[in-house]
């Protein structure tokens, strides 16, 4: 069965007579607007017709609306178009705190050319003050730029009131009416304002279309040039199709405004009321009354909004804020409204739609208390789930994905470089390189290699998930050139939220692993934890004139991955459910692969540097090479190897935060030829998780090594660049 469906703030589905008016201009009506045949003049009719549609709702005169690509470029209209076209009025604009970033993110950008923005603080209801308001007026203010309905909290602003002391200073008006449209009166009479943005996708129209109005006698620069579409406004080929969808919407929602707002306010009264008799200490979010009649924000304290929402597996909803490894990210508007961190960390956004039922509404409040009362701080006793472990999808229990959680590698070097260094003679290896395991020698014939690795799932199967940690937390062993003798397991388990045979099978992946590496796995420790967490310390032996670090690479070296690229990429995809079976089975059997065979080979090369790649990118691995080395690399991207679909993904934006890191940790060391796409830097980037090893030796030994590799069954080795001269630790990638 689908998810209970509460997400309407966000997008809401296109309304069937919607999509029975846009039909006709999907199959048989495609003629140009501009065109004078009949071709051109049947959609040029469903153009006008539909911005009559539209102005009805408005209360407007058709000539006052245009068409635009979406709520965005509606509010960049009018924004920068009011800002240019006054410039020599004025430079001062003024907005709220709360705003939409498709008002705030322009602003910014105003700034920048030289415009003023005061940015109005609200109240713990999230309303403006139009008292500060008036103060913050001065000669040079232009342009008023205030939402009507806050996205998040559902509050509605004074727009009347606003309008009336922007209309009496001879200040442009603007509002965002993207929520507010077919939820409460947007009449542009009853609001006094001089221009409203409109985005389709929130009234059941298709996503890509939005309209603005525009008062008669207000003057905009232009925003996008070429031809006189849109009474010479707005250039480009009318999107027909969408067109006739948004004026459709909008009848509808003018049509239907009382019986829907009406609906809509019983339904999320009804949620609030299920919840707050479950839930005493919740907490609502926005104005208790001034406030659209579908939105409820509501914050449960001491849990995490994320950790919530990957419990809520059959609700559809929106957090307030994204709790990460090093930091809390709660939403602006929250920070604008005050709201206690304990209680902004666990906001969520339930927003209800004409169609939701009661049925739906009970059936989610039923859901969402349980999943609370199963995060609580004090926990509850592990509840029953049917079915074996294939019902379970460990990473919606999750919001990170294996190494891509890690802190952020800038917080922790600055950390690190604050602890105090040992003087004990026998540590080989310890905290004064980038190593991942340290070396302690016993005599001169031995050293103990230990190392302790652990993280969240990447993939949603318990005994896959404990397999590929396993091989993660060996890699690091094998790295130093070491061979792994016995490991320890480290888990962390909510036996409140997962079955205990779940457990079992994280055990028996990692314990058939660690048998194929030719150890066992020797007790552990366990806590319980809001997230499934698993990994291991792994101990070692080495002998101590055959340790690799990786601070030993040498001018005329080559560089060596054994591994392909594109794994964190991949996992994020495949958690969002983008991936194929296909390659979701490759990139498994990969992160569960053993860098066992490429360790035996490499132990008969005279190797000067190894590390695995694995949380921090192959960049910024070698990144911690090249600066502990004190020399440059040269990396080749072409000869990277790397999953074609990972870049595919690179390119559509699917990219795990830990990644997003990474690229801002390299950025200052590593210089990218222009040629090389956004998506290939990504990659280079990428947190893997179970990586290859990164290998620096002299170029004489390449073919051989890279042979003997292959011959060994790593068919994925490459050589990818070169270690050029001493220096700094730069990094060019060509």
């Amino acid at each position: 069965m689908k998810p209970i469906y509460l997400d309407y703030n966000a997008t809401t589905p296109i309304a069937p007579e919607v999509a029975a008016a846009m039909r006709p201009y999907l199959e048989e009506h495609f003629g140009n607007p501009s065109s004078s045949h009949w071709y051109g003049i049947q959609t040029k009719k469903a153009v006008e017709h539909a911005r009559k549609q539209v102005a009805g709702m408005l209360g407007c005169g058709a000539d006052e609306v245009i068409f635009t690509s979406g709520g965005s470029e509606a509010n960049n209209y009018a924004i920068t178009g009011t800002a240019f076209a006054r410039r020599n009025r004025g430079n001062h604009i003024i907005t709220s705190a709360i705003e939409h970033p498709a008002v705030l993110k322009v602003c910014d950008y105003l700034e920048t050319q030289g415009f003023v923005i005061t940015r109005l603080p609200v109240d713990e209801f999230g309303l403006v003050s139009c008292a500060e308001l008036e103060q913050a007026i001065t000669p040079q203010t232009i342009l008023i730029t205030i939402m009507h309905a806050n996205n998040e909290v559902g509050t509605l602003q004074p727009i009347a009131e606003i309008a009336a002391i922007a209309r009496a200073r001879g200040i442009v008006m603007h509002t965002d009416a993207a929520q507010s449209v077919g939820k409460v009166d947007t009449r542009v009479a009853v609001l006094g304002v001089d221009l409203l943005s409109i985005a389709g996708h929130k009234v059941y129209a298709p996503k890509g279309i939005g309209a603005l109005y525009i008062r008669n006698g207000v003057a905009l620069a232009k925003l996008i040039h070429g031809a006189d579409h849109e009474q010479n406004r707005r250039a480009g080929t009318e999107n027909v199709l969408e067109i006739v969808g948004l004026g459709q919407a909008c009848e509808i929602a003018g049509r239907d405004l009382a019986r829907n707002a009406a609906q809509m306010k019983t339904m999320r009264d009804r949620l609030y009321g299920k919840l707050h008799s479950k839930l005493e200490d919740l907490r609502l979010n926005g104005h208790p009354d001034r406030r659209l009649p579908n939105t409820l924000s509501v914050s449960f304290p001491h849990i995490e909004a994320n950790t919530l929402l990957s419990e809520l597996t059959e609700v559809a909803a929106s957090a307030g804020a994204a709790c990460h490894a090093d930091s809390i990210d709660v939403s602006h508007v929250l920070e604008a409204m005050n709201v206690p961190q304990e209680y902004a960390m666990g906001t969520v956004r339930l927003s209800v739609g004409k169609m939701t039922t009661a049925e739906e509404v009970d059936r989610a409040a039923e859901i969402i208390a349980g999943a609370v009362a199963r995060l609580r701080p004090a926990g509850t006793a592990a509840r029953a789930i049917p079915g074996d472990s294939k019902e379970i999808k460990l990473t919606q229990y999750t919001h990170g994905l294996g190494c891509a959680c890690k802190m952020r590698p800038q917080i922790l070097e600055e950390i690190l470089s604050k602890l105090p260094r040992t003087d004990d003679k026998n540590i080989l290896v310890g905290t004064d390189t980038a190593d991942d395991a340290a070396v302690y020698r016993i005599n001169d014939q031995t050293a103990i290699v230990q190392t302790v690795d652990f993280f969240t799932p990447v993939v949603d199967d318990p005994y896959w998930f404990g397999a590929i940690a396993a091989a993660n937390a060996l890699s690091d062993i094998y790295a130093m050139g070491a061979r792994p003798l016995f490991a320890l397991n480290i888990v962390g388990f909510p036996s409140n939220r997962l079955p205990g045979y779940v457990l079992e099978q994280i055990l028996q992946g990692a314990q058939d692993k660690a048998s194929e590496a030719g150890v066992s796995i020797i007790g552990g420790h366990t806590v319980e934890d809001p997230e499934p967490k698993y990994g291991l310390a792994v101990t070692g032996i080495v002998s101590p004139d055959k340790i690799l670090i990786n601070a030993g690479a040498q001018p005329g070296d080559v560089l060596i991955l054994t591994k392909p690229l594109g794994v964190g990429i991949l996992t994020t995809a495949m958690k969002r459910g983008l991936l194929e079976h296909k390659t979701a089975e490759y990139i498994i059997a990969l992160m569960a692969e053993l860098n066992r065979a490429a360790a035996e080979v490499i132990a008969d090369f005279p190797v000067n540097a190894c590390t695995d790649v694995t949380g921090f990118g192959l960049l910024g691995h070698l990144k911690e090479m090249v600066e502990g080395s004190k020399v440059g690399a040269m990396v080749y991207a072409a000869l990277v190897p790397k999953i074609a679909e990972a870049l595919e993904f690179a390119a559509a934006g699917v990219v795990p935060g830990g990644t997003m890191d990474n690229m801002q940790f390299v950025v200052h060391v590593a210089d990218c030829d222009e040629a090389i796409g956004k998506a290939t830097r990504t990659l280079l980037c990428d947190a893997q998780t179970s990586g290859g090893l990164l290998i620096s030796l002299p170029a004489a030994h390449k073919d051989t090594l890279l042979n003997r590799l292959h011959e060994a069954g790593v068919t994925d080795a490459a050589y990818i660049g070169d270690i050029t001269t001493r220096g700094r630790g730069h990094i060019t990638v060509k």
